[in-house]
């Protein structure tokens, strides 16, 4: 069967890349109402749940003393340290910001693969690189503070942090995942997560006073079942109708879809400036992913 066009595995990576990008939507909407750290434990703890039935096909694996400190470290990164991070970035710029900073995280990764794994870093990467890189900095310096986003630049630093995080995330991933599925690295995430954030959730419930209501409950329950399951469950089914490497591409829909879920649902709208500056984000990731025959075809470069 030819994996060239498939029509269902495209819509189901659409719908995953739409259903992940909504996801910055419902974390701010619950934060409106909720701490932040007792919105992501219930979050934990609520995918938590969805992944108990598939504990005893878990069980069968083999786990060695290596694996663990690896699965510790996976889970450090992402969702312990990767939350905190997202979190305080949230709180402090607009969704529309943060959506356009995850689209760094591929050329980030392609960073740390090359330091770590000795992956080959060519000069067409680290020139997309600091287009990039150049177009964050240019996207937080023309943001303004506004009651929803009091401090942009350090917000956007918070998510370029989390992006860091998120690389690391994959390069201790790309080594689990030769010995364990897919859907059990997930299930350790959120299981690890859950206990993680739990003292955090403690501490705002004896400290702050919980504004409970049902916009915040949908958002956790949202984010709990349909951004993990959902999302997840998409994804890896367009994995067996389309190539993993075609698949990465429908990455970049994300920034896409927050723009525009942020626009509709948020309200937040960027400067003429603001989208130039996300354009030249998209454009350094373009030259840092695309095959240099593309970029000369395109470019009409001998």
């Amino acid at each position: 069967m030819k994996k060239n066009f498939n029509f269902i595995g495209i819509l189901s990576l659409i719908f995953a890349m739409f259903i992940w990008a909504s996801s910055f939507i419902a974390l701010k909407l619950a934060m409106n109402d909720l701490e932040p750290y007792t919105v992501i434990f219930f979050r934990m703890a609520i995918a938590s749940l969805c992944f108990i039935y598939f504990i005893k096909s878990f069980l069968k694996y083999e786990f060695s003393k290596r694996d663990i400190k690896y699965i510790i470290l996976l889970a450090f990164f992402e969702p312990c340290l990767y939350f905190i991070f997202e979190a305080k970035a949230i709180q402090l710029t607009t969704a529309s910001q943060v959506g356009m900073i995850t689209s760094l995280m591929p050329v980030i990764t392609a960073m740390a693969a090359g330091y770590f794994l000795k992956e080959i870093i060519t000069k067409q990467l680290l020139v997309g690189s600091f287009i990039a890189i150049a177009g964050v900095v240019w996207l937080s310096l023309q943001s303004t503070s506004s009651v929803s986003a009091p401090n942009p630049i350090l917000g956007n630093f918070f998510e370029l942090l989390a992006m860091v995080c998120g690389a690391g995330y994959t390069i201790v991933a790309r080594y689990l995942a030769n010995k364990y599925s897919a859907l059990f690295i997930t299930a350790i995430q959120v299981f690890i997560g859950a206990i993680f954030f739990f003292p955090f959730f403690l501490y705002e419930f004896y400290t702050v006073d919980l504004n409970i209501s049902l916009t915040s409950v949908l958002c956790v329950v949202y984010l709990g079942v349909v951004v993990t399951l959902g999302g997840y469950g998409l994804y890896n089914y367009a994995l067996t109708k389309i190539e993993a490497s075609k698949a990465a591409i429908f990455i970049y829909l994300i920034p896409v879809f927050t723009l525009i879920l942020a626009f509709l649902v948020l309200n937040e709208k960027l400067s003429i400036v603001e989208l130039i500056a996300s354009a030249t984000i998209l454009f350094g990731v373009f030259i840092s992913e695309a095959p240099l025959k593309k970029i000369k075809k395109i470019f009409r470069i001998k």
